[in-house]
């Protein structure tokens, strides 16, 4: 079932150490700012949680994944500083993600656009479907995915970004997001999927706690400059929303 609140939701559900964080939002789940201000916080809560061992990402229905950020709130930005605050948010999420001291598994079940690839690529192993395609089409309205590109770069590498990001019309499917290192294993069904998920989960949960919170920091390792360098991206990216270029594209797909 699908939520049709206005700002989206955010359940968390912990049975035997795994905790399973879903969010949800009619727009082909996609993030509006208070929804990320609140998986930013529930990832911190996550974190300092010992009876937390291993966190399941994932979101609602079996159709997107996760649509990127709010378009209706990219529209309503009028001024650099609105446009920061507006692509901070997923700077602020990942960053989450990666200070998190629980590795985190991603669910992805269906297509994933922009801020949703950015996601994926800041979990620490990813279960995908078939059905998983992504696309960074950032470029094409004038910006660009300048925040999440340290997050995919990390998982698959400059020459595979740039594939992604330049051909920015062009969806790439599972099978090339697995053989570039985004998603560790691809099924044909979401039931398939999920059933060696969660005895991925289970068998995580089971391992010595603090040896997985090392692995997290040894995975993560030179990183630590992304609190800054994140939210210099969403300034570029804040400066740039607000082109001619930009406004005119978004003002097409507007009256589409």
């Amino acid at each position: 079932m699908t939520t049709t609140r206005e700002n989206g939701s955010l359940y968390t559900n912990v049975v035997n150490g795994i905790a399973t964080l879903e969010f949800g939002h009619s727009a082909s789940n996609s993030f509006p700012s208070v929804l990320l201000e609140r998986l930013e916080k529930e990832l911190q809560s996550l974190s300092k949680d010992k009876e937390v061992k291993v966190i399941i990402l994932k979101s609602e229905g079996e159709k997107a994944f996760c649509a990127g950020a709010s378009f209706d709130e990219l529209l309503a930005v009028e001024n650099m500083q609105q446009g920061e605050v507006f692509f901070s948010g997923f700077a602020n999420v990942i960053n989450a993600m990666r200070s998190c001291k629980k590795l985190i598994i991603g669910r992805i079940h269906g297509k994933t656009v922009g801020g949703g690839v950015g996601l994926a690529a800041a979990c620490d192993y990813c279960f995908a479907t078939e059905q998983a395609a992504i696309k960074l089409s950032e470029l094409s309205i004038g910006i660009g995915p300048f925040v999440i590109a340290p997050a995919v770069r990390r998982k698959i590498g400059v020459g595979a970004l740039a594939e992604l990001t330049l051909a920015a019309h062009e969806w790439k499917n599972a099978y090339w997001a697995q053989e570039k290192g985004l998603f560790a294993r691809v099924f044909d069904t979401i039931s398939e999927m999920d059933k060696e998920l969660n005895f991925f989960a289970e068998k995580l949960a089971s391992y010595n706690p603090s040896a997985l919170n090392e692995m997290k920091k040894a995975l993560w390792e030179g990183t630590e400059n992304w609190d800054s360098l994140l939210q210099e991206r969403a300034a570029i990216s804040g400066e740039l929303v607000l082109s001619d270029f930009t406004r005119k594209a978004l003002s097409k797909i507007k009256n589409k």
